[in-house]
């Protein structure tokens, strides 16, 4: 069983409720959009870890949106399969050429979706989906999106999840809250910079229960680093 999201854009009805059923089947956590736009929403809302992308839809070309997301250093590696009944060798290349990651021409089975997806997420996620995440006694664990402190359940927000992730990936390095807000909350939202110390208060809290809330530094006039060693 896993926990990974899968982004699904499809604007025919019938052939979204179909992928998503089997999407649910073999486990993953599904979400969908009918437009460019709405997936945009969905990107920065939801984060997911993979793509499945119509090429022909009702506002702008999957192709387009594709592009777009490799333009944004927030979405640049996020894996895209596309979708479509474009069969012909040049519409193919043209596909990939947009920056998808592979390209699956309807009809297709859901066995050869789900084993193309697999194939694409082992790609792009080295080492495998178990991998875990470990820095100065916390572990992550980021199929099951589980945290441990010291072998303990550390109990965390969707948010404070992927923003403790985001510092363990990128430890000792100072951060703005802008620079947080893009690659946490993803750079087409909009809130104010303040949420983010609503979220580090949040996480702090989270980790004082466990001895580990002074890995989430802050830095007067920069931002904020997460380190195990000591704050100066």
């Amino acid at each position: 069983m896993t926990s990974q999201t899968i982004l699904v854009v499809e604007d025919d009805e019938a052939i979204r409720d179909m992928v998503l059923f089997n999407l649910d089947r073999a486990g993953y956590r599904t979400v969908a959009a009918g437009t460019c736009q709405e997936a945009r929403v969905k990107v920065a809302d939801e984060r997911p870890d993979l793509i499945l992308l119509d090429w022909m839809l009702p506002d702008t070309s999957g192709i387009e949106l594709a592009r777009s997301l490799r333009r944004d250093e927030v979405t640049r590696e996020l894996p895209i399969i596309m979708l479509t009944a474009r069969a012909m060798e040049d519409d193919k290349v043209r596909g990939l050429d947009s920056g998808v990651d592979d390209y699956v021409t309807k009809p297709f089975g859901a066995r050869e979706l789900i084993a193309r997806i697999h194939a694409v997420l082992r790609r792009t996620q080295p080492g495998g989906v178990d991998d875990e995440i470990e820095l100065g006694g916390l572990i992550i664990n980021v199929a099951s999106h589980r945290v441990l402190a010291n072998g303990k359940p550390v109990d965390l927000g969707p948010t404070e999840y992927r923003m403790l992730k985001f510092f363990m990936t990128h430890p000792d390095r100072v951060y703005s809250r802008s620079q947080l807000l893009d690659h946490v909350w993803g750079s087409g939202v909009y809130v104010e910079e303040r949420t983010v110390d609503v979220h580090i208060l949040r996480l702090r809290k989270a980790l004082e229960k466990h001895g580990f809330d002074r890995y989430v530094q802050t830095v007067r006039g920069a931002g904020y680093r997460f380190s195990v060693t000591a704050d100066d």
